[in-house]
């Protein structure tokens, strides 16, 4: 796999991870929530800055994701068909342009391009460090790198919950141009570390890596997956009756989407394997609800925190720091266990008893209120990421590793876009106290399907039972 290799595991003869592949695998799964959280406390400051409302900012938000929920499972498929290496390079590149696209960004559709930009150079960093993780387990013999995918985990949570308080202090200190600027030297040093740490051998002969190109990457099926996914994405981005057509047109592409892939030789989602794997269907279901409350805080209550309660955007991102350590304990104390429903139960819950106190709050509460609230997201935020990417690791087919984190990732996105969706609806013009109070029905249904949607799933000691099976 690279040259650099690590000694025995102690009490075994078998190598140890190639710790040298970390600092590459951590830096590029980070640039995706790095740039979905740091969004949340400029949204204000820029839509003051360029004269949109809250409804139009909002497409900063949606335009990311959309690039990413169709660009995650294309390149996690490029990876599984030619390596981490290439794929990654060229992603974190994009990085870097965006970067200096959004800083320079004259007005709010150029921004938004940017965005989307950051969207698609975003993909490949998470798909890339599962692939790694799958092809040093198999090198190594040990199945069950919990260390790693903890790793993985407490640095993605870390970033997602501090990302707030960094786009806070680059605002106060350059403005909110300095959150797109952050990119370009984040994306130089991954494509360094790419470079020096990244191995350069192809990926081991499979079934996935055999016959014409053509048939390898199946174009016909990426581009029916596409139709479908950006159709659908695009009717929540603005719910609405009158655009009913998208939702037809998701429809037809889908099932178009699933005769060929039905047909298809080598597959882009071997529907057929998917189909039949109930509980890799049931986490993906589960990302989806868990995203759209975890988003709908993210941004809800983040542009609630800066209009509704005043603070400003340093402020509102400081208020998030309880959230940030608590996740940050929760996910090291619970990283090394097998265990995926006692996470998720838990996660569940507090997802739940957090949407019940947002709904007392007001623009006269006291602040160690808006702490709480904070405090208490820290519990789902250090759990369900991390139960959710370890289930998706042992439940997927490891041919096809790379392919189904992607797929989480795209799963956890129509999330987003719902909460992105709901935001705006919920808020309209300002993000005012009622508008949270809407924001928070929505979420706190959310929450309940999320837990009824673990509470009755029979497949969820699956995950753990293999995790335990391998690491023997």
């Amino acid at each position: 796999m690279t040259d650099a290799r690590t000694g025995p595991v102690a009490g075994t003869d078998k190598p140890g991870f190639d710790r040298g592949l970390l600092p590459p695998m951590l830096l590029g799964s980070v640039l995706n929530p790095i740039n979905s959280t740091i969004i949340a406390v400029a949204l204000v400051p820029i839509g003051r800055a360029l004269g949109a409302p809250a409804s139009q900012t909002a497409w900063l938000v949606s335009a990311l994701y959309l690039a990413t929920s169709l660009g995650q499972p294309v390149v996690g498929r490029l990876i599984d068909v030619f390596g981490p290496r290439r794929l990654f390079l060229l992603s974190t590149g994009l990085v870097g342009v965006a970067g200096v696209v959004g800083a320079l960004a004259p007005d709010l559709g150029v921004l938004i391009g940017a965005r989307v930009l950051l969207g698609f150079g975003t993909c490949a960093g998470y798909p890339a460090a599962m692939a790694l993780v799958r092809s040093e387990a198999d090198r190594t013999g040990r199945d069950s790198p919990g260390g790693v995918l903890t790793a993985l985990a407490v640095a993605n949570q870390t970033i997602a919950v501090v990302g707030p308080l960094l786009g806070g202090l680059l605002i106060a200190v350059g403005g909110w141009r300095a959150t797109f600027a952050l990119n370009v030297p984040l994306a130089v040093a991954a494509v360094l570390l790419g470079l020096l740490r990244l191995p350069k051998a192809e990926p081991a002969d499979g079934p996935a890596r055999r016959g014409s190109l053509a048939a390898r990457l199946d174009l016909p099926g990426m581009g029916l997956f596409a139709a479908m996914l950006v159709s659908l994405l695009l009717f929540l981005m603005n719910l609405h009756l009158r655009d009913w057509y998208l939702l037809a047109l998701s429809a037809a592409a889908g099932a178009a989407f699933a005769v060929r892939e039905l047909r298809a030789a080598t597959p882009f989602i071997d529907l057929r394997v998917l189909g039949g794997n109930t509980p890799l269907l049931a986490t993906y279901g589960r990302a989806l609800v868990a995203y759209v409350v975890a988003y709908s805080f993210l941004y809800g209550f983040t542009q609630w925190t800066e209009e509704g309660f005043g603070l400003t955007p340093f402020h509102a991102g400081l208020a998030q720091i309880p959230m940030f350590l608590l996740a940050i304990g929760v996910s090291v104390v619970s990283g090394r266990s097998t265990s995926v429903r006692g996470k998720l139960l838990l996660g569940a819950v507090g997802q739940i008893t957090a949407c019940v106190v947002i709904l007392m709050l007001g623009g006269d509460s006291p602040l160690w209120m808006l702490l709480l609230v904070a405090l208490i997201f820290g519990v789902p935020q250090g759990l369900n990421n991390l139960a959710l990417q370890n289930s998706v690791y042992f439940q997927a087919d490891p041919e096809r590793t790379a392919s189904s984190a992607g797929l989480l990732r795209t799963f956890a996105y129509i999330g987003s876009m719902v909460a992105s969706s709901a935001t705006a609806a919920s808020f309209g013009q300002h993000a005012d106290t009622g508008g949270l109070h809407r924001l928070a029905w929505v979420m706190l249904g959310a929450g309940v399907l999320y837990l009824l949607l673990t509470l009755f799933d029979r497949t969820l000691g699956r995950a753990a039972g293999t995790a335990t099976r391998a690491s023997r």
